[in-house]
This record gives C-alpha cells, structure tokens and sequence, in this order.
C-alpha cells in the first residue's frame, strides 16, 4: 500500500497498570475511485517502532476493490498479510505474484523498488494487514528482493498459531530479515488463555483483529495494539468470546528514522532526492510492468524540515 500521511498523527496512547501501553488507531483514506480506509495504529507522535516494525496499517473487512498504481519505497521491507481476498502483485524486480490469506509476501525495497497492488476480480471483501519494517544503516541499501511463504498451523493450548516470520511456539519462519523479529498471527476460541514464551530482548505489540482480548490484564478495544517493553519472558492473552490477533516483535531498533509517503531515510534532503528521483523515473526505482495504467506521482514536500524521529527512551 502507499502511505498517504506526511507525520504520523498524535493520537491517544494510554499505559496500563500493567505496563501495557495501549496504541489507538486512526482512520486514513487511502484515495481513489472508492476510498478504502485503513485503521493505522504505526506510527504515532508517541511511538514510532515496535522493533524495526514501523508502520501498521489494519483494514476490512470491506467490500471494496484495491487498485494502488506503481508506487516507490526505499529503505524497507513491506510485510502484506490477509485474512480475505486476494491481491495482484506486480515489482520493478520483475515479481508477478498473488498475495492470499495465510501467505505471506515480503518485498524488500532498500535502495529502491516500485511495485503496484491490486485486488482480484473474485475478491469483493478485503481484510488484512498491511506492515512495513524499517531496514538498519548497514542494510538500508539491500537490492530488491522477494520472499513468499506459507506458515504452517501451530497448536497451542487450543489455540492456532502462524508464525509468518522469527520463532513462536516451536515454529520458526524461513523468511529472511535484517534484524531479530517476530510476527504470527494467533487464534484464540472462546475462553482461552495462551501464555507464550517469548524473547525477553524483544518489545511486543498485540494487535486484535476480531473478538475480544486481553493481553495480561489489560482488554483491548478491536483495532487497538497493545504494547509491552522488554524484558518480558512470557506474553499471556485471553479471551472470552475468541478472537484474532496479529503478534509483532523484535529487539528495538536503536536508530532513527525519516519516513515521509513511500521513502525510509535519514534525513530530509535524502527524502528529498528520492522523490525527485521518482518524479525523474530514473533507474533507481525501476519500472513495473503489466500495470495498466501510470504511475502514482509524489505528493509536494511538507513546508517545513521532515525530522528524524525514534522511540522514547
């Protein structure tokens, strides 16, 4: 997806007594012809990574048809997962792919990729996640790359579990990152309670989907992400009436960032030249083929110096 926002919106953000610090999301339009709206709960004013994880953005189920045109990204890795429908993916590496529930599909885009995203005619529902993770210093000018995978389903205490990338519940994903993650995706029935074993270096963060869940002792509202510091050995959910959640974590990134429409960099003149390199369609970026249609132009630069921003300490 193509991010439409210039800074990332203060937004409620509360702490628990539980040390839960609970993430609220917004609404943002994504435009075209029928606007889908997606419910975005990364980044914040108040939190801008959980891990290199740094950019959130939950939708659906929605009947409405997805048509992103070609669009850049530099210094990431985008991370689609749905629970419905299905979308046409094409890259400037040449990648013609599909991205389907419980599959996942990664793109890397370091120094730089464009890719364009459509649903399929047989998908009239659209719900899903769409993540992104911020490449380190050494790593932010990886080539482009691709990766898909289909996790296999974990039983645990009653409860499903996909991990689409690290180690969860004794299942670990293939999938190659930068840096040490985690993300699975975690059904729960009615009136479960899942205690997981996780890495105490790793922050987390619980998004719930559907249903009702409680992360510790702490409810969180559907749409809402929960987030917990490191140090933590264990992660307990609950849930009365079931629920999805999709669990994300990784050690914290210790860098920061400038992130401003599709491009992740350092600083503003570096942001800078990546839109003018796209508006320039130079080879940077590449080209995508088999789109039929032109390709999304950058938006003006805000009036003011983009900044770089991390987590509080």
């Amino acid at each position: 997806m193509s991010n439409v926002e210039a800074e990332p919106a203060e937004v409620t953000c509360t702490s628990t007594p539980g040390g839960v610090e609970v993430l609220t999301p917004r609404d943002v339009p994504l435009g075209g012809p029928r606007a889908m709206k997606v419910r975005r709960t990364l980044p914040q004013k108040q939190r801008s990574l959980i891990g290199a994880w740094c950019f959130c953005d939950h939708y659906g189920p929605e009947d409405v048809s997805m048509d992103v045109a070609p669009h850049p990204h530099t210094g990431l890795q985008t991370v689609s997962w749905l629970f419905t429908g299905e979308i046409e993916h094409r890259d400037s590496l040449g990648v013609h792919a599909h991205v389907r529930p419980g599959e996942l599909n990664l793109m890397t885009g370091g120094s730089g990729i464009c890719h364009s995203e459509q649903s399929t005619a047989a998908s009239t529902v659209l719900h899903g996640v769409q993540l992104w993770l911020a490449l380190p210093d050494a790593h932010r000018d990886a080539p482009r790359d691709f990766q898909h995978h289909v996790p296999p389903t974990v039983q645990v205490d009653g409860c499903a579990v996909r991990v689409f990338l690290g180690s969860l519940a004794g299942s670990t994903s293939p999938v190659r990152t930068f840096t040490p993650l985690l993300g699975a995706e975690i059904v729960l029935p009615a009136g479960a309670s899942l205690t997981l074993d996780v890495d105490p270096a790793f922050e987390h963060g619980v998004l719930l989907d559907t249903g009702d869940v409680a992360l510790g002792e702490t409810a969180l509202d559907p749409g809402a992400l929960g987030y917990v510091g490191t140090g933590s050995t264990t992660l307990t959910l609950s849930s009365a009436g079931g629920a999805r959640v999709v669990l994300l974590g990784g050690e914290p990134f210790g860098e920061e960032i400038v992130m401003w429409w599709n491009f992740v960099g350092r600083t503003h003149d570096e942001i800078a030249a990546f839109r003018e390199e796209w508006q320039a369609e130079t080879d940077r970026f590449g080209r995508v083929e088999g789109y039929p249609g032109a390709r999304l132009p950058a938006p003006p630069l805000p009036g003011g110096r983009l900044r770089p921003r991390g987590n509080p300490a």
